[in-house]
């Protein structure tokens, strides 16, 4: 048989899967791209499983406020990137003046509100407070690939083992997971001198989420690092950003009131005279220890692998150091900061740690011919522990939630038994987003942030509290005239509101379970 005869060699695996046998045809650089996609993929499956081990610990929701966030969701599907809100009508958040600092965030989540029923909205939320964090730490894995990490991928997986609270926090159905997501691709983009897509990020983050000065802090930490370490003004690194945020909040649906309401809620938490939820205020030391130790231990290493290198730190180095300590001063103010201080840490320790790991296989042939291999092992070996720790404390955490069906047989029977648009009284302002979860048919007098209320009325709300308090004997007549209420909701822990209200004539009590009591305002 001649060789012109000789059929061709034919490989089973290539007529099966035609890129296999299309692979050496394949450019080098279209390789590189196949192989990190893969790579992503991979990467991403990870995390994926790894928070779907956090957020199914519980079968509820991580926070409060996420039942606000689904139900608003849900009313995407039903009326648009507008709804009509009209719930909340003795807050800043009254219909003239309502403004959805959200919308984005809100706009992702419809896409899993697809059922009105609350069992499938609570489904939805729990899919979504899984992808959107597995995608902020797919994010950083890109980022430390940009900048030569070795191992990119054993670093990122190391975010699992930082700080139970900050794997508790992106758990939750609100949009910090989405805002560090947008830090880390700016930050990435800031590294690698692409800053014009800072522009549409900041125009993005602006109708994502209220945190976007942060995209401001970050590249105010970069053009410092930059003028420190080499001398340069990378005034682009600012102005696209700036500008980008400067045209989502002009360019906006709730545009002028997305301003005012900026200009309120920001000037109300830098005062104290309202208390506000806890994520406000500061962990004692000890519980900052005890639940993101590995994520300050992160940022020791960092700073003592700087002093081992003995050179002066880079641009990049720099600036993810200047973030870390930013956000861990941010953190000392407020606990809610955990969302980003344990990511920024771990930027800083591999940005930091990866090269003096290089320098030191470089002197060693032998170790650094078994590097490939052993120092993922090594690296795996080292996580292993803390990483399950870290996830089984993440876990108890989300078991402290609150029950899925919290107030769900109270608001049902005030749904039944009220007109369409009644007010209902409640004597807590958080427990807002339960009973708007489980009844839009109603109103209700305070919600989300008690600083709301006080901007909108001081007088008034100075009147809630002490009703609410207990500290009116004959509750009923002001409820009735000043708040135009029809139904009070109480939990059972108001004791002292409970025992105004059952010797108010006006107060009929008409519901009680083993969770809240619902009374009727007579006339």
């Amino acid at each position: 048989m001649s060789a012109s005869t000789v059929p061709p060699l034919k490989l089973p695996l290539a007529d099966k899967l035609p890129l296999v046998g299309a692979w050496p045809r394949l450019s080098a650089k279209t390789r590189a791209w196949l192989l990190t996609g893969l790579v992503a993929i991979g990467v991403l499956a990870v995390f994926l499983a790894l928070f779907t081990l956090v957020q199914y610990a519980t079968p509820g929701l991580a926070d409060n406020d996420g039942y606000y966030h689904m139900r608003m969701a849900r009313l995407f599907r039903e009326q648009g990137l507008k709804p009509d809100f009209v719930w909340l009508p003795l807050t800043i958040l009254n219909q003239a003046s309502f403004y959805d600092h959200h919308l984005l965030w809100h706009a992702y989540l419809a896409l899993f509100a697809g059922s009105p029923n609350p069992a499938d909205l609570i489904a939805g939320a729990k899919l979504a407070s899984v992808i959107m964090p597995a995608l902020a730490f797919l994010a950083i894995w890109w980022l430390l690939r940009g900048q030569r990490v070795r191992w990119a991928a054993l670093w990122a997986l190391g975010l699992f083992a930082l700080s139970q609270a900050f794997l508790y926090r992106l758990s939750m159905p609100r949009a910090q997971s989405a805002s560090l997501l947008v830090l880390a691709l700016g930050l990435h983009w800031l590294l690698t001198r692409r800053h014009w897509a800072l522009l549409p990020l900041g125009f993005i983050y602006v109708w994502m989420y209220d945190a976007f000065p942060m995209l401001l802090v970050i590249a105010g930490v970069y053009v410092a690092a930059a003028w420190i370490t080499e001398r340069k003004l990378e005034w682009r690194a600012l102005v696209y950003p700036a500008a980008g945020i400067a045209l989502g909040l002009v360019v906006n649906l709730y545009f002028p009131q997305d301003l005012q309401f900026i200009f309120n809620h920001l000037t109300a938490k830098l005062g104290d005279s309202t208390p506000v939820g806890n994520e406000w205020y500061p962990y004692d030391t000890w519980v900052l220890l005890s639940n993101s130790g590995a994520a300050l231990a992160a940022f020791l290493a960092g700073a003592l692998a700087l002093g081992a290198r003995g050179k002066r730190m880079d641009r990049a180095t720099l600036t993810a150091f200047g973030l870390a300590v930013v956000t861990g001063f941010m953190l000392f103010k407020a606990r809610r900061f955990i969302e980003y201080f344990p990511a920024f840490a771990l930027i800083f320790a591999a940005l930091s740690i990866a090269p003096l790991l290089d320098e030191w296989l470089a002197v060693r042939p032998r170790l650094s011919r078994l590097a490939p291999v052993g120092m993922p092992i090594l690296m795996l070996a080292a996580l292993a522990a803390p990483l399950a720790l870290t996830i089984q404390q993440a876990q108890a955490a989300m078991q402290t939630s609150d029950p899925p069906n919290l107030y769900q047989a109270a608001s049902n029977w005030v749904k039944q038994n009220s007109t369409p648009g009644s007010m209902i009284f409640q004597t807590d302002w958080d427990v807002f987003p339960h009973l708007f979860f489980y009844n839009t048919q109603d109103l209700y007098t305070a919600g989300l942030d008690p600083t709301y209320s006080e901007i909108y009325d001081p007088k008034l709300y100075a009147e809630w509290v002490k009703i609410t308090r207990g500290g009116m004997q004959h509750p009923g007549q002001a409820i009735r005239a000043d708040f135009g209420a029809e139904f009070v909701l109480t939990d059972l822990g108001h004791t002292s509101f409970i025992h105004a209200a059952s010797g108010d004539p006006l107060l009929q009590q008409v519901y009680r379970d083993n969770q809240a009591i619902v009374y009727r305002v007579l006339p």
